[in-house]
């Protein structure tokens, strides 16, 4: 059963007065003190329902968190993106021996600079070249290695706790399978390897909780081959990825008419999840939940640390897994049942992407870097940076939560697993309206395993989240029925 809280509210003509019993008073004062205190019952707040708890509000960034973002370098960015294209193609099928142009050349560059950056960390990150040999199949007419070049920066107090970031250094032209055309590949995708590779170096000489993958993946386009086999590595490990993002086509801030939208970032997340079984799908149909999956949890995550001045940034979440006629990385370990996500900027030029270099018409095709916004490409990594770093330091998102659901009541109690951080404060109820897209109040109920609100569990959604003793709180996990 566990350490228990209840929540009571009751109901009056103007308010909903909520009480916290003795017990769980004294724990939740524990968990909100470095947050902002519970406050008693509250009427509606703005754009908000009455009912127990504080409005939610977004985790402001701190004094860690301001420095690393101040670190993330424009000029390092532009000359990465520069450089990637310089290769020529680095087309999946090009040369891996040629060390100027072709694939093999521009995966050297990037291990050797990740290794630079590692070389700094005091052995946290470790880099390696793993490769694979894939077989004929869709876009691979012969036998073709395929090499991913990873850092791992290990966590210090739960390492076992995994994050995960990617763009693909593969590149293509209007053919998808011509090795042999220039294809710069800028914006598509030497812009997300060059997120991946900052990330890398700012975060290569700090400390950080949980353990943070950060990849340079092949052959995306030619059908993601190289993060199914960099997300088919972790599961047969065993390794317990809780949360990956794909940056792919990050790099302009203008659209095809030439309206710019430069502080807005698209992240898609998807719905229904990829990997749901049958019987998910049954609960799921059952109680709902269609937008509450652990990628829209993710999502609302984001959104709720990395949308604020310190970034620059509006992350605007897209409820889809992808665009249409399209799909990313991120795909391949939604297969795996892990959630995740895709960053990419917000209006896209056609003329710039998947084309081969020429001028039609007066018109420049081609994925070249004059078309890409390196402010923009530094502050898409900010967003990354303040995701990465708040997921990392905070307490890994709770497991084993359960709505209980043995007998009908107009109450909701809500039960869940300690988790292991040594830091761990406690945890917060989180609710909203089922309209609602984003969770609209918070409970915190302190450093307990079970707590009953009086809210009608038919009514509302509930979630649940943890919290240390610095206010970093996790992702918010969603109950499922249970006893």
């Amino acid at each position: 059963m566990g350490n228990h809280a209840s929540v009571e509210g009751r109901p009056t003509r103007s308010s909903r007065r909520t009480f916290l019993t003795a017990s769980a008073a004294a724990t939740a004062a524990a968990v909100a003190t470095p947050l902002t205190a519970a406050t008693p019952a509250a009427a509606t707040p703005a754009g908000g329902p009455p009912g127990p708890g504080r409005p939610a509000r977004p985790q402001r960034p701190d004094r860690e968190l301001t420095a690393l973002l101040r670190e993330i370098d424009r000029r390092r960015i532009e000359a990465t993106v520069r450089r990637l294209a310089a290769f020529g193609t680095r087309h999946t099928l090009s040369s891996q021996t040629d060390p100027v142009r072709g694939i093999g050349a521009a995966r050297d560059w990037i291990h050797a600079q990740l290794s630079g950056y590692a070389a700094a960390s005091g052995g946290r990150m470790t880099v390696e070249l793993q490769s694979y040999v894939q077989q004929p199949a869709s876009r691979i007419p012969t036998p073709t290695t395929i090499t991913n070049v990873v850092a791992t920066l290990r966590g210090d107090v739960t390492p076992e706790r995994v994050y995960v970031v990617t763009g693909h250094y593969d590149s293509r032209a209007s053919d998808v399978m011509d090795a042999v055309s220039d294809a710069p590949g800028a914006d598509d995708d030497a812009s997300g390897v060059a997120v991946v590779m900052e990330l890398a170096r700012v975060l290569s000489t700090r400390r950080t909780e949980a353990t943070i993958v950060l990849a340079a993946v092949a052959a995306e386009e030619q059908g993601l081959y190289g993060s199914a086999y960099l997300a088919g590595r972790l599961k047969a490990a065993g390794v317990d990825v809780q949360a990956m993002f794909s940056n792919d086509i990050v790099g302009s801030s203008t659209a095809d008419d030439g309206t710019r939208d430069p502080r807005t970032v698209r992240l898609f997340a998807e719905g229904v999840p990829t990997a749901e079984t049958p019987a998910e799908a049954s609960v799921r149909q059952s109680v709902g939940g269609e937008n509450d999956s652990p990628s829209r949890q993710l999502a609302r995550f984001v959104r709720d640390v990395a949308d604020n001045a310190a970034t620059g940034m509006d992350v605007r979440v897209i409820y889809r897994r992808d665009r249409y006629l399209r799909g990313s990385d991120h795909i391949s370990f939604l297969r795996e049942g892990w959630p995740a996500g895709r960053f990419t900027e917000p209006n896209e030029n056609f003329a710039h992407q998947h084309q081969d270099v020429r001028v039609v018409d007066g018109v420049q095709y081609g994925d070249l870097p004059q078309f890409c916004d390196f402010d923009y490409i530094t502050r898409v990594a900010r967003v990354n940076a303040a995701t990465l770093w708040s997921l990392a330091q905070a307490p890994g998102t709770p497991r084993g939560v359960t709505v209980v659901t043995t007998n009908l009541t107009n109450d909701t109690t809500l039960r869940w697993q300690r988790g292991p951080e040594p830091d761990l404060a406690g945890y917060e109820v989180v609710w909203r309206e089922t309209t609602a897209a984003d969770w609209q109040r918070v409970l915190p109920v302190g450093d307990v395993t079970e707590v009953t609100v009086d809210l009608s569990k038919d009514n509302v959604f509930f979630g649940v989240r943890a919290v240390d003793r610095a206010g970093h709180r996790s992702p918010v996990a969603f109950p499922r029925p249970g006893s």
